[in-house]
């Protein structure tokens, strides 16, 4: 071990005492306080810096390169508790926890050195770990090259292999055909006894000047000539792991272990362990990377692909109306918090489940720099309807007609004439009360008309205008012996508003009294003008009970179909109107449905309004079962979840995914404005002042179950109109198909009356009814309904009191009797005056007390009445200030019931 020098240090005296030396750790006590009032006593050593070279504190030397030389291995260090020799010093009780003595002149100075030690040696770590990042990437290009350099090699050397094993091969095959089997052995052991083996080298350490005063010695750099048989990529792993190993001391810089000069020249690799048939064979193998260096390596590579900043993700971000904060941030892979705090910044404070409304979350979105693509809720409906067909694959297809007109002017006879049926015969009341629809065959041209047979109620306004909506041409029934009537006008305005042509049939000309000239007249105040007056509306002539000019009907008819040049794609997904929709015991739901575009099947998928369903069947007008329906075909459709409404639009989807999506959007709109009709939202001014005044309105609750939703449809809007300020018909539930049990039980909680228009109640809930005392009432006809619910209603209203003039009577004198009170003698000066009617006291013209006659006299007798100019006496109820001049005025009461 070298010593340095310090001045601190003592020098050897005379002998006159023991020789020794100074030893190199100090050491002291220093109490530990810790909780709850604990403390401990420990030991503290101070170790002097060791000094290499010799070279005091102060002398500093320019540093010369010189030959390395093995470093010997370092001296043991001593136990820190064993005392280093006599040190001129007292030993210091381990035990007594008091520092005796103040630091000296050497320590303070040794202790400044120590300090400028540690600020050297910081400076010098921090070069070195410098200088370890540039070896570091300059061994990593070199490794890559390596590895690119190691590839080529092990291809050309594999190619080598190939030929050599080759040119073997054909040399073995060469001395087996000329010299036998037992000379070509030694031969090839011969060839494979020249392989080359691996050489190693080495070249002496060499010495690098790191720091002034510090010398450091490096490894002797080994040059190893790979194998034919072991890849340069593995050698440089090797090596790799075989760098010098950094040690540090406590108490000095970082030195690099220097390792030991070899004696010997390194001798040929011996083969280890056992040998078998197996490392025999595998000899010559080339050595493959081990699994620990791959590790290390993929180990590496993540650590620097780690430090690299990420890539920010630039997405498009779908927005729908309202979202979440946790969705959105989702969707644009970016942290909740940042959305959060953005919105701080706004002044809006939120919580990850709060939903934002769909501008906020575009600026959001914008602001970190993705891109928007809004969607709202309705997009699913995009592209079911109205999809532009290619010209080269459309068709011509039948005119669709609409029959519409007054009630009892024939439109329904005209049909029955046409088509040879007789479809009045079922209705109830000889009215119409249902939509249909039938095809009719041209008897001249052979083509097909559909039809649709509309009523002619004033209560069927929303059917007729659904037939005006899928018609192309409309068909005017007007009789000759009625003339214009309300529905006809009606009629005209949904043929103006649907913007299709019309054509007059003057029905009922076989009649005495017909006058179709008035017709004509009439049908000008309505702005149509026929062709026989000069204008461009077709008029026919007709007589749906004599057959009489309907094959005119029908080639005007044409004629007008032609004109209008209908065509459509009958190769595509099926599009159509659902006309009316009922709910079958048998069957189950069944719309009739107008096919408009396209070709119907069946198990195609449909969506009708909020109701899916797959096509389980389809029936044509003739009662017939067929299995698709083209365009301008009505059919009846089976198959449906539930009854759609009476004027949805059908379409074909592609899959039961798309059809859910449709109808639950739908499903999800029809109860939001369910919700809104019937909670009454405050709105503006006015309606809250309507709604003020409709607070005390009487409800007549009803529950009305029809046979299709036409009529239904037909008995709310009539319901609807009767109602006024004082009293309406509150509808429970309306619905298609018969009266149940729950009906019933809906009815008994709010003591309703249960409705049936064309339809039954069932056994168990007309029991049900009878039970609870529940009214069922049926009605084939919408009109006796509407009189009976109107009927019903005007009982709810309050009576008007109505007063009726009896006459007068003055008062000449107020006598007071007893037992009796004041009695009022007067006489009657107009009309009668009769006991218990009402009267007023009128004193000075103001009315002063409204009460009943109590008595009723003349002389001494009880009288009924009390004629003109005959006096009597008169005591009131519960009165008695009566005075002589004062006029009585006698008047009855009378209650009139009021009604709708």
């Amino acid at each position: 071990m070298v010593d340095t020098k310090s001045p601190g240090d003592k020098t050897l005296s005379v002998p006159t005492k023991t020789l020794s030396l100074k030893p190199r750790v100090e050491t002291g006590t220093v109490r530990q306080s810790f909780s709850h009032g604990r403390t401990k006593q420990v030991v503290v050593e101070k170790r002097g810096k060791r000094r290499v070279g010799g070279d005091g504190p102060g002398e500093t030397h320019a540093p010369e390169p010189v030959v390395a030389k093995p470093a010997p291995p370092p001296p043991a260090r001593p136990p820190a508790g064993r005392p280093g020799g006599a040190s001129g010093q007292p030993q210091r009780n381990a035990g007594s926890g008091v520092v005796l003595r103040t630091l000296t002149e050497d320590e303070r100075s040794a202790r400044a050195s120590a300090l400028a030690d540690a600020r050297q040696r910081d400076v010098e770590e921090r070069h070195l770990a410098e200088e370890e990042a540039k070896r570091r990437a300059i061994r990593e290009v070199a490794e890559k090259a390596e590895r690119e350099a190691a590839e080529v090699r092990r291809k050309a050397e594999d190619e080598r292999h190939r030929h050599e094993e080759e040119a073997k091969r054909k040399a073995e095959v060469e001395a087996k055909r000329r010299f036998g089997e037992g000379e070509a052995k030694p031969g090839a052991s011969a060839a494979a006894s020249t392989a080359p083996r691996p050489t190693t080298s080495s070249t002496p350490a060499r010495t690098t000047t790191s720091a002034p005063g510090r010398t450091t010695t490096s490894a002797p750099v080994r040059t190893t000539t790979a194998a034919p048989g072991r890849p340069p990529a593995v050698a440089a792993e090797a090596e790799e792991d075989e760098a010098p190993r950094l040690v540090r001391r406590p108490g000095g810089a970082v030195r690099p272990v220097v390792a030991p000069k070899p004696t010997q020249k390194p001798a040929p690799q011996k083969q280890r362990g056992r040998l078998t048939v197996v490392t025999a064979l595998t000899a010559d193998d080339v050595r493959e990377r081990s699994i620990a260096s791959f590790r290390r390596r993929t180990q590496r590579l993540k650590g620097h692909a780690a430090n690299e900043p990420k890539e920010k993700l630039i997405r498009e971000v779908v927005i729908p109306e309202a979202i979440t904060i946790q969705e959105l941030a989702n969707r644009m892979a970016e942290r909740a918090v940042e959305v959060i705090r953005m919105l701080m910044k706004q002044g809006a404070m939120h919580k990850i489940t709060d939903v934002i409304d769909a501008d906020t979350a575009q600026l959001i979105a914008e602001e970190l720099g993705h891109s928007v693509r809004r969607v709202a809720a309705s997009d699913v409906e995009e592209g079911l309807f109205d999809v532009v067909d290619n010209s080269t694959d459309t068709e011509p297809r039948s005119p669709v007609v609409t029959v519409m007109g007054h009630v009892d002017h024939g439109k329904t006879s005209l049909l029955d004439a046409l088509r040879h049926a007789n479809v009045v015969s079922g209705e109830a009341g000889g009215i119409t009360q249902h939509i249909g629809a039938y095809q009719v065959t041209s008897p001249e041209s052979g083509k097909k008309i559909t039809f649709i047979d509309t009523p002619g109620h004033a209560a069927f306004t929303a059917m007729r205008a659904r037939g005006a909506k899928v018609t192309d041409i409309v068909i005017l029934v007007v009789a000759a012996d009625d003339g214009v009537m309300p529905q006809t006008i009606e009629a005209i305005n949904h043929a103006k508003a649907a913007k299709v042509p019309m054509i007059i049939a003057i029905n009922k000309i076989d009649k005495p009294d017909a006058k179709p000239e008035r017709v004509r007249t009439e049908l000008l105040q309505y702005e149509v003008q026929v062709e026989s007056l000069g204008g461009d509306v077709v008029d026919v002539e007709v007589s749906a009970k004599n057959k009489t000019n309907l094959d005119k009907l029908l080639e005007m008819i044409a004629l007008q179909a032609e004109i209008l040049d209908l065509k459509t794609n009958s190769e595509r997904p099926a599009e159509g109107t659902v006309i009316e929709a009922k709910l079958d015991r048998g069957r189950g739901p069944v719309a009739t449905v107008l096919v408009q575009r396209g070709t119907l099947r069946v198990g195609d998928i449909v969506v009708a309004g909020a109701e899916m369903g797959r096509v389980r069947a389809l029936i044509n007008d003739q009662g017939e079962t067929i299995d698709e329906a083209g365009p301008s075909v009505p059919v009846e459709v089976l198959g449906f979840n539930g009854p759609p409404e009476a004027g949805d639009r059908l379409a074909v989807v592609e899959n039961e995914a798309r059809a859910r999506q449709v109808t639950s959007y739908r499903a999800h709109q029809k109860r939001e404005n369910a919700a809104a009709s019937i909670s009454g939202m405050r709105g503006s001014l006015e309606q809250m002042m309507s709604q003020l005044k409709t607070s005390g309105r009487k409800d007549f609750p009803l529950i009305i179950k029809a046979d299709v939703q036409g009529s239904l449809e037909a008995i709310l809007g009539s319901l609807e109109k009767l109602g006024t300020d004082e009293v309406a018909a509150r509808i429970l539930h309306a619905g298609v198909g018969g009266i149940s049990e729950s009906d019933v039980t809906l009815a008994e909680g709010f003591n309703a009356a249960i409705i049936g228009f064309s339809v039954r109640a069932n056994k168990e809930a007309a029991a049900a009814a009878k039970r609870n005392g529940i009214e069922i009432r049926y009605y084939n006809i919408i009109y006796d309904l509407v009189d009976d619910i109107k009927k019903a209603m005007s009982g709810l209203l309050a009576p008007t009191l109505r007063e009726t003039m009896l006459g007068n009577a003055l008062i000449l004198e107020v006598f007071n009797i007893s037992k009796v009170g004041k009695v009022a003698g007067c006489r009657v000066t107009d009309g009668t005056v009769e006991r218990g009617a009402n009267v007023r006291l009128i004193r000075d013209n103001v009315v002063v007390h409204e009460g009943k006659l109590s008595t009723l006299k003349r002389f001494k007798d009880e009288v009924k009445e009390v004629v003109s100019g005959q006096e009597c006496g008169m005591a009131f109820e519960n009165y008695g200030d009566m005075r002589a001049g004062d006029v009585i005025e006698c008047y009855r009461v009378e209650t009139i019931q009021r009604s709708l």
